[in-house]
């Protein structure tokens, strides 16, 4: 799921991309996938277009925030929460700074057919 969304994402523009392991804090959550999009425009498409390949794989969305103001947009799969910030919020909020204790997980950016021999 989380490669899912993190390749969704870098196809339009995401950047500095950033998975976290919040799975031990919270136990209903795996994974947060922080995202920063250019504008609120990019932010909406980013978003839009990880919401659409995790529902395409099969997998259900349980909440979507922020999406009408596309400044931080969160979706909530359940596992894996995904937030696609405007630059101004990711730094104003500072995820990575709240959740500094909890552990990176590497993010796959190529799907596994595109890896050159």
């Amino acid at each position: 799921m989380l490669q899912i969304a993190a390749r969704a994402a870098d196809k339009l523009g995401g950047e500095d991309l950033v998975a976290l392991d919040v799975s031990e804090p919270l136990p209903l959550v795996d994974v947060f996938l922080l995202v920063t999009g250019r504008s609120e425009r990019n932010v909406a498409a980013i978003a839009d277009e990880v919401e659409d390949r995790l529902l395409e794989a099969g997998h259900k969305r349980l909440r979507r925030e922020g999406r009408q103001e596309a400044r931080w947009v969160l979706l909530d799969f359940g596992d894996l929460i995904v937030h696609v910030f405007h630059p101004d919020e990711r730094t104003y909020y500072g995820l990575e700074r709240l959740w500094k204790d909890c552990p990176t997980v590497p993010v796959e950016l190529t799907a596994p057919a595109e890896v050159e021999a």
